[in-house]
C-alpha cells in the first residue's frame, strides 16, 4: 500500500484513532477532530482526548506506557517496506502477550495502535501475513472483544484448520490394547474349555440305551451349571471392584501424576520428514534440554517460537515420531473449531523449569507415564481454559509462582 500524500495518510490515521477512543471513552469525535488535530503528532492528541474524559483511569494509572504505544503509532511510516519493518517489530514484543499492557484485557493502547494499523493490515496479502502471526492474532483478538461501532472493516483471518497431535503415550496405548485384547480372548476361551472338562463327571461305559440317556442327560447338566456358575462369579467381580481398585483408579485420573513445568524455546527447525510438524529443543533449566516435536507447524514458524516461553509436560515416555526424537509434549488451546492453536503462555517471571501447581491437589508426579494406562487420555478432557483465557483443570488454575498460564483463546479446549 502505497500513499501519496503523507499529510492524507496522517489526517486519515488520526481520525480512526479519535472515533475508536472516543467509542470506548463514550465521547463526541465531532468535538475532538479538526483540520489541526488531522496532522498534529497521536500523543499530543491522546492528551487532549483524555483531558476531555472524566471518568477513565486507564490513562493514568498506565501513562507512561500508553504513551510509549501511541508514539509507536506515531512514527508508524507512510511507506510499505518501512511499514513492514514495523510489523515486525510489533511482532516479536507480541510474543508472548495477549494484549500490549499485558494480561487478557484490551487497553487504550491496544486500540490506539490497532486504529493506526487497520487500514495497511486489511490490505496485505495472505502470504504477508504470514510473517506477522502474532500481529494478526492480536488485531483479530481485538477487533473480536471491542466494540468499535462499526467504524472499521472486519479483517478476514484465514486459519488453519488444527489437526490433532497424538502423544507417544496415546499411540503405544492404542497399540498395547489391541495385543492385551486378542491375547485375552484366547486365554479365556482356553480356560473356559478346561474348566467345563474339568467340571464334567467321568463317563463310564453304557450297560443299556437307558443307562446312556441318563448319562447324557448328567453331562448336559454339568455343562449348563458349569456355564452358570462362570458367569455369575465374573458378573460378582465385576460388580464389586476392592478399595484397592478404586483408589488406584484414582490416582490414575488425578492431574498429580503429571509433571507439568515452565520452559523456554531456545531453538526450533522444521521436522526433516513431516510438513506438519516441527522440533523444538527446550530449556528447564539447570541445563536440563527437553527435545519435543510438535504439531504447530501449520500455525507457526521456527522462528515465532524461539525463546517463547511454553508449557508441557515432561514426563510422558520419550518415543520417535518419524524417526525424531520426542520427550515431551507441549500443551496448547485450541477453539471449538479447531481453528486457533496456541502454546499455554506462563505468566512475566515465571522461572524457567518450575513445576506448574494445581491448588488442592498435592502429590509426586510418575517418572514416566505409563502408556498401558491410557493415563492422558482420561485427564485431558478435563483441561481448558475459562471465559477470561485462564488455563485450567477442572476449574482449578495452572498456577505458577508469578500467577496463572493463560492463552488468548477463551472457552478453550487443552491439548
Amino acid at each position: 500500500m502505497e500513499v501519496n500524500s503523507f499529510e492524507g495518510f496522517t489526517s486519515r490515521r488520526n481520525k480512526a484513532i479519535v472515533h475508536a477512543l472516543c467509542k470506548r471513552l463514550h465521547l463526541d469525535p465531532e468535538n475532538l477532530f479538526s483540520e489541526s488535530a488531522g496532522t498534529c503528532d497521536i500523543p499530543h492528541l491522546i492528551s487532549n482526548i483524555f483531558q476531555s474524559s472524566e471518568n477513565d483511569t486507564s490513562f493514568s494509572k498506565n501513562q507512561d506506557e500508553v504513551m510509549k504505544w501511541a508514539t509507536f503509532a506515531n512514527n508508524v511510516p507512510d511507506k510499505k517496506d518501512a511499514y513492514h519493518a514495523a510489523l515486525k517489530d510489533l511482532n516479536e514484543d507480541l510474543v508472548q502477550k495477549s494484549v500490549l499492557l499485558g494480561g487478557l484485557k484490551p487497553s487504550v493502547a491496544d486500540i490506539i495502535v490497532f486504529s493506526a494499523l487497520h487500514d495497511f493490515v486489511s490490505h496485505i496479502s495472505n502470504k504477508e501475513a504470514q510473517n506477522y502471526p502474532h500481529v494478526i492474532r492480536w488485531m483479530d483478538y481485538i477487533q473480536n472483544n471491542e466494540d468499535f461501532g462499526g467504524v472499521f472493516d472486519m479483517i478476514v483471518v484465514n486459519k488453519a484448520p488444527f489437526e490433532h497431535f497424538c502423544s507417544i503415550d496415546t499411540l503405544d496405548a492404542n497399540q498395547t490394547a489391541k495385543k492385551m485384547s486378542q491375547t485375552t480372548k484366547s486365554v479365556e476361551k482356553s480356560e473356559g474349555n478346561m474348566n467345563l472338562k474339568k467340571d464334567l463327571p467321568e463317563k463310564k461305559a453304557p450297560v443299556d440305551d437307558k443307562a446312556s440317556i441318563d448319562s447324557n442327560k448328567v453331562i448336559k447338566a454339568a455343562v449348563v451349571k458349569a456355564a452358570t456358575e462362570s458367569t455369575k462369579k465374573n458378573t460378582e467381580e465385576k460388580k464389586k471392584p476392592s478399595e484397592k481398585e478404586y483408589s488406584e483408579k484414582d490416582i490414575e485420573c488425578s492431574i498429580t501424576i503429571l509433571n507439568v513445568q515452565v520452559g523456554l524455546i531456545r531453538k526450533a527447525w522444521k521436522h526433516p520428514s513431516a510438513d506438519s510438524l516441527l522440533v523444538e529443543e527446550i530449556d528447564l533449566g539447570d541445563n536440563n534440554q527437553r527435545q519435543v516435536v510438535s504439531g504447530l507447524a501449520k500455525y507457526y514458524s521456527p522462528d515465532d517460537l524461539i525463546n517463547r516461553r511454553v508449557v508441557l509436560i515432561t514426563n510422558v515416555k520419550p518415543g520417535k515420531l518419524r524417526e525424531v526424537m520426542s520427550s515431551g509434549l507441549v500443551l496448547c488451546a485450541s477453539n471449538q473449531e479447531n481453528t486457533a492453536v496456541e502454546p499455554l503462555i506462563p505468566p512475566e517471571g515465571a522461572k524457567i523449569g518450575e513445576r506448574v501447581s494445581f491448588s488442592g491437589f498435592d502429590g509426586r508426579p510418575e517418572d514416566v507415564l505409563n502408556p498401558k494406562k491410557k493415563q492422558l487420555e482420561k485427564i485431558t478432557p478435563h483441561l481448558y481454559t475459562d471465559e477470561k483465557g485462564v488455563a485450567t483443570y477442572k476449574g482449578i488454575p495452572f498456577m505458577t509462582s508469578s500467577g496463572p498460564c493463560t492463552s488468548s483463546i477463551t472457552n478453550a479446549t487443552i491439548k
